[in-house]
């Protein structure tokens, strides 16, 4: 189905809908805001969001409006603003996809008449509306389990359910892309020609990874592979959060050392640069974390280390890009769960040295 971008119809249902924890999580939000956009008559769709991810909902087609959540660090004066401006806004309902006491609270004082989230946790007895979904069990992608959420809410309101959403969740407009990788193209001298492989070997502090000994060993399992099948080489484009540029450059020069185009991403201004620079790659390989998932929202073909715990299955936080696009590794049964040295690199390097049969760079750099 098209997706239609945010119209801001004052006449609509007003929704809110909180995500209001990692960068990943709101990312696989997505495609959720998508499918309230979809329906007819459209929704306004407000989010509540911490400060840190509110530059990228600002870039989202499917938000009308960005309310920032102050958190715990806003003590009561934050919490007494934002209950003042929730009900200000008279919202008609509440979609919390992830539901915490602090904000079950915050949805009934502000009187929001259909307050809907998954029936987990006690914070659930702020809610006339309760699903259950057990995502414990990740028996589901999460963003599945956010879309469902979403479906659920357009029911309570009496509102059609359209047809699911299809990738791309974050659909640029003509040419961004394009420039993207003219820009990058300017700043370190890489052909545009040559597939573009970005590499991301941080954790944000939340997901385990690939060390950088295990990113080299398998950045050069890809080189080889494709030298073998006479395939291009890729330039090979490191990308780091705050206060993972050091590692990453590490990284680079032990790549460089072995005869690897490789380079550092140059800084961007704020984090929807960086994001919208994502677009320009021909693959993204990370471990489970923010940035891989804003790939997947662009649908730029992704591959993800995961570890195997029941809570963080390469199934759980699949990323949202076209299944066609995915790759996903993690250690095999018998291994610890966060054993990342378990992964069979070679087989790794092999899948996605295969990916230029599948995506060649006539398609992906175009």
């Amino acid at each position: 189905m098209t997706l239609r971008p945010a119209n801001g119809d004052g006449d609509s249902p007003r929704l809110l809908v909180v995500r209001n924890d990692k960068l990943g999580d709101f990312m696989l939000a997505w495609p959720a805001l998508a499918g309230l956009k979809a329906t007819d008559p459209s929704p306004h769709v407000s989010v509540l969001v911490p400060a840190y991810t509110a530059p990228l909902a600002r870039q989202c087609p499917w938000i009308d409006e960005v309310l920032i959540d102050p958190g715990e660090a806003g003590g009561r004066p934050g919490r007494q603003a934002l209950l003042h401006q929730l009900r200000e806004a008279r919202f008609d309902a509440l979609l919390t996809l992830f539901s915490t006491p602090r904000i079950g609270w915050l949805g009934w004082r502000a009187g929001i008449p259909l307050r809907l989230a998954p029936a987990t946790k006690w914070a659930q007895l702020f809610y006339n509306r309760r699903i259950v979904q057990r995502r414990s069990r990740s028996e589901k992608p999460e963003y599945l389990y956010n879309l469902e959420l979403a479906e659920a809410l357009l029911a309570e309101l009496g509102l059609a359910v359209p047809a699911r959403p299809e990738p791309p969740y974050w659909p640029l407009p003509e040419g961004v892309r394009e420039a993207q990788r003219e820009r990058i193209s300017d700043e370190l001298g890489l052909d545009s020609s040559r597939p573009w492989f970005f590499v991301h070997p941080g954790s944000g502090g939340s997901a385990v990874n690939l060390s950088l000994e295990r990113y080299a060993t398998l950045v050069l399992g890809v080189e080889a592979r494709l030298a073998k099948a006479n395939l291009p080489a890729p330039a090979w484009v490191l990308t780091a959060g705050p206060g993972e540029e050091a590692a990453a450059d590490r990284l680079r020069e032990r790549l460089v050392g072995d005869g690897v185009t490789a380079c550092l991403l140059p800084p961007r201004h704020g984090l929807e640069d960086f994001a919208l620079s994502l677009s320009a790659a021909d693959l993204f390989i990370a471990g489970s974390t923010g940035p891989l998932h804003i790939a997947g929202c662009l649908d730029r073909p992704t591959a993800g280390f995961y570890p195997s715990r029941r809570s963080s299955t390469p199934l759980r936080w699949q990323t949202c890009n076209a299944e066609a696009r995915r790759l996903a590794f993690c250690p095999p049964p018998g291994a610890g769960e966060r054993d990342m040295d378990s992964i069979d690199l070679e087989a790794a390097a092999s899948r996605i040295a295969d990916h230029l049969y599948h995506f060649p760079t006539s398609e992906t750099t175009s």
